[in-house]
Formats: C-alpha cells, structure tokens, sequence
C-alpha cells in the first residue's frame, strides 16, 4: 500500500460472487483490466494453453499403453504470477485501511482481471516446470515431459492454465512428481483423472471413454431446448444457409445467435465430431445472422437433445494406430462457392483430431478440391 505517484493511473477493480456446483460459496477479486492501456500497463498477453488434439492424443495412447492417469488444480493460480509492469489499482471495497483512504495497492503479482495475468502465472509455472525436471514441446506449449532417473520411466505433464494432468507407465513415479509439483503450489488434488476441461473422463479395463454429457445438459437449459423434439440430423438434409441482405443484424439476435454457436463450437472442440460441418458452416453467420440462421443454429440443439450420450471411445486392446480419412465436397456454398474440406484422425479405434472448414480459394473441378482437402 503507498500513496499514489504524481500523474500515475489507478485501475479499479470489483467483488465477483459465485455459488460453486457443490454449495460452496465464493467472492474473487477481479481487476478491472479494461481499463488497462497497451503499452503503459501491459505489452504482451498471449498465453499458451494445451491443444485439444493433443489432449486427445494423449488419452488415446494411455489407453493404448495402459498408463496411469492423476489429476489436480491449481489453487488462485493466477496470484502466483509476478509482473513486470508497474501497475497500481484501488483498494477493495469493503477493506480500506483506516487513515490510508486515498493510498492505492502496488501489485507485485497478477490479479484475476488484468490482461496480463494469464501469461504472468504461464511464465511461472514454465519456470517451476522446469526446476521439477521438465521441458515443454515445440509444437504444443502446454504439454511437458520429463524422464525419471529412480524409475527410468518418463513423465508427462498436460496443463490448460490451472488444471493439470500428470500421466505415465509408472504410477509410483507420477505420484512423487505430482507430490514435488504440490509442494510449490497450493493445490487441490483430484486424485485419479475423472474430469478435464469440462469432459468427463472414464475408464472401463484398458479403454478410456470422454463425453460433455453434463456441459451439453447446460448449453440445453441456456437456450432453452431441454424438451425440445429431436431430429435425426445436425442440420436438414439439403439446408443451404444465405447470407443476409441488411447492413446490421439485431443487437439481441446478435447477441442470442453468437451465444448459441460459442456453446456448439466449444462441444464440437470437443467431444462431439458430429456436429462438427453444421457449427462450422453456420458460424460463418455470427457477424449478421437473421430469425433463419438462428432458428437452424437451435435445429443443431434439437439434435443433440437426442444424442446426449454420445462419447468418444479409445480401446487399448484394439492396438490400432494412426488411421486419417479425408474428403471434399465441390462448390457448396451458395454465397461464395467454395468447397468445404473435412478429415479425420483415429488412435486407439477413436477420434482425436477432425476439421471441416470452407477451402481458401474456389475449385474448378471436383478432383480438383478433393485435392486441395488431401493437402
């Protein structure tokens, strides 16, 4: 706490409150980041998270290998981070100290809020990951490895900001690295890995199942399609969206449509492949949509509400390797006529990594855009 330098700017902040799933009550301080300018409270905020796919893949070969799954999450990870800029903020309503009112508090560390607090605790935890014994991959930052001397196993380490994976052939040696990893920050242990990401994680003999059951029941309930009637397709069959005519979409429309669609693209992320071509297609809509684009963005939901279960399953006892599938359409799209690409990648006899995307540039034959999907 100090008083506040000549001509320096304060950020403000505000209580946030929260009932967690377990009754559990919760107020966090968040910093009103907003308020920050680039170049004089923050420079860079990009901080790197696991893939998806790699996620995927990672569980396909534990399946495959039989290794041994534990969970954990970081506790407030995001205080733990040091900053490099000189940033001060109000005090918190409700705590100021009596006769210091008009002092404001220097943050030393990050606050939930601030732009750059995300990668202030990534930049910590690389360093702590790597005083542990780890290094992180070229091609995904948020996946570690480490090679165990006692156990002449190795180790691996899949973090998305504060939840954690640590996995491998020895289960003693996973323990003792995830109790070094406890020991220098305060965490919650979850044990052997049931939940990550919000996808449930389950193990029947040497297969490993993952769904959204429980977060796709949610996306349900926001729109309002819990009771809806279900379709036997994602979209109808021969539904060509157009794009609109007006200038600006409705602000509430907007609003509804882009909430839909970012909660069937984080499912189709996900666990559900399925749906992959309609959320694609018809969030190429987001910026203007109309009462059509919304109505069939809702027709995705009534699909799901028939297919609440399904899941991604990786067989260990098949042994199947890498087995990749690719296709194309030609001319599809009725507003640009750009063919759509798609493909797939099996491990384990399950998905781990799939794509459907319109092509860069318009194809003139058939051959032509199966082409430019196989490359």
């Amino acid at each position: 706490m100090v008083v506040c330098p000549s001509g320096c700017r304060v950020i403000k902040n505000r209580w946030v409150f929260d009932v967690k799933p377990n009754g559990r009550k919760r107020a966090c301080l968040v910093a009103k980041g907003f308020s920050q300018v680039e170049g004089k409270d923050f420079d860079q905020i990009f901080s790197p998270v696991v893939q998806f796919e790699t996620v995927r893949l990672i569980l396909a070969l534990a399946a495959l290998e039989g290794w041994f799954l534990s969970g954990l999450d970081v506790r407030n990870a995001y205080l733990y981070g040091e900053l490099e800029e000189e940033i001060y903020m109000e005090q918190p309503e409700g705590f100021h100290a009596r006769g210091k009112e008009r002092h404001v508090l220097r943050l030393r560390c990050a606050l939930y809020g601030l732009k750059q607090a995300g990668l202030a605790w990534w930049r910590a935890l690389k360093k702590s990951m790597e005083e542990l014994g780890f290094i992180n991959l070229d091609s995904d930052a948020g996946l570690f490895k480490c090679f165990d001397e006692a156990s002449k196993t190795f180790i691996i380490a899949v973090v998305y900001v504060d939840d954690t994976i640590f996995l491998g052939p020895s289960k003693a040696a996973v323990e003792i690295m995830k109790k070094r990893f406890m020991e220098r920050w305060e965490s919650r242990d979850l044990g052997e890995l049931k939940e990550f990401l919000h996808m449930h994680i389950g193990r029947a003999g040497q297969s490993i199942y993952i769904d959204q059951a429980q977060y796709l029941q949610a996306v349900l309930q926001q729109c309002g399609m819990v009771n809806a009637k279900a379709v036997p397709t994602p979209l109808p069959v021969g539904y060509a969206p157009v794009k609109s005519l007006d200038k600006a979409a409705d602000p509430e429309l907007r609003k509804k449509y882009q909430t839909v669609i970012g909660s069937l693209l984080y499912l189709m992320l996900g666990t559900r492949p399925d749906i992959s071509f309609a959320v694609t297609k018809m969030a190429q809509f987001a910026a203007n949509p109309t009462e059509d684009h919304l109505s069939h963005a809702l027709y995705i939901c009534c699909y799901l509400v028939g297919t609440p279960n399904y899941r991604l399953k990786y067989d260990g006892v098949s042994g199947q390797g890498l087995n990749a599938c690719t296709d194309s359409d030609w001319a599809s799209d009725v507003n640009t006529r750009r063919s759509t690409s798609g493909f797939f990648i099996k491990l384990a006899g399950g998905l781990i990594s799939w794509t459907t995307k319109a092509q860069k540039t318009v194809a003139l034959s058939s051959t032509e855009a199966e082409y430019m999907a196989l490359s």
